[in-house]
């Protein structure tokens, strides 16, 4: 056939149509089966939205006495606390083992054992970390600013290490051609390239961390989700709304100032 003559064709990634059918049917029987292994009954969805009206009206209007509000305020600074130091340690050691965990910038040994260990901190959810740093060292805002630091570091080190194995190596062998060292090569060739996205991701982690560090109490680790959970127990449903108000306040002034920064270094 003429080339004028080819018609388009939508790409596809199905060899055949009736693969492609297949395919969409296994994915349409997997999530009606997966469905039905967690109970996901109908009946039991529309009794449960049922019961939401009335337990709606036992969250209003939020209420909390001075000596609530003054613990709400407490615990809302120590959560704010935790997500700082959490966020600058983990920055910190974020750092070298991004550069050890760039494919472009580390030899394969240290590259895989970088990224295995990136790979391991990704793996477990902050309250699974957080219970594990309960055990080991006990109750306080101390686990969980080991909790969050963890975190930090396998999202922190990932992101960063992309980034640095996206960078223009030209330049980078331009400063070495000129005779720099090592270190001098990654102050003038790599750090240059990586600041605007290093100063995004630092605050984006940050509003992450905000966010974290009101829900791992919880488990003990500190902060406020502690307050929220002892409110939960005891049927206090009006100051459980206090608390959620404090913490959607103080996440979305978090979330203004992470988009503050980041428009200023895109």
């Amino acid at each position: 056939m003429a080339a004028g003559n080819r018609t388009w064709e939508r790409p596809t990634a199905f060899p055949r149509r009736g693969v492609k059918w297949a395919v969409y049917a296994g994915i349409v029987g997997f999530f009606l089966w997966s469905g039905v292994g967690v109970g996901a009954d109908p009946a039991r969805i529309a009794q449960g939205l049922g019961s939401a009206g009335s337990l709606v009206g036992d969250f209003l209007p939020p209420s909390a006495t001075p000596r609530q509000a003054q613990r709400i305020l407490d615990k809302m600074l120590e959560s704010v606390a935790m997500a700082m130091v959490s966020t600058l340690t983990g920055i910190v050691l974020s750092v070298p083992i991004a550069f050890m965990a760039a494919e472009n910038l580390s030899p394969k040994p240290l590259y895989a054992i970088n990224r295995g260990f990136i790979s391991v901190s990704r793996a477990f959810n902050a309250i699974i970390v957080g219970i594990i740093a309960v055990k080991a060292i006990g109750f306080g805002p101390l686990a969980g600013i080991l909790t969050i630091t963890f975190k930090t570091v396998g999202f922190f080190s990932k992101l960063l290490a992309e980034d640095l194995e996206d960078i223009d190596m030209g330049s980078v062998d331009a400063v070495r051609a000129s005779g720099a060292s090592p270190i001098q090569t990654l102050l003038y060739g790599v750090v240059p390239q990586i600041i605007p996205r290093f100063a995004g991701l630092s605050v984006y982690r940050w509003d992450i961390n905000i966010r974290t560090s009101t829900i791992i109490g919880i488990v003990g680790a500190g902060g406020i989700g502690s307050v929220l959970l002892t409110a939960f127990n005891r049927y206090d449903y009006q100051y459980v709304t206090a608390i959620l108000l404090a913490i959607i306040a103080v996440v979305l002034v978090a979330e203004g100032v992470s988009a503050v920064v980041r428009r200023r270094y895109n």
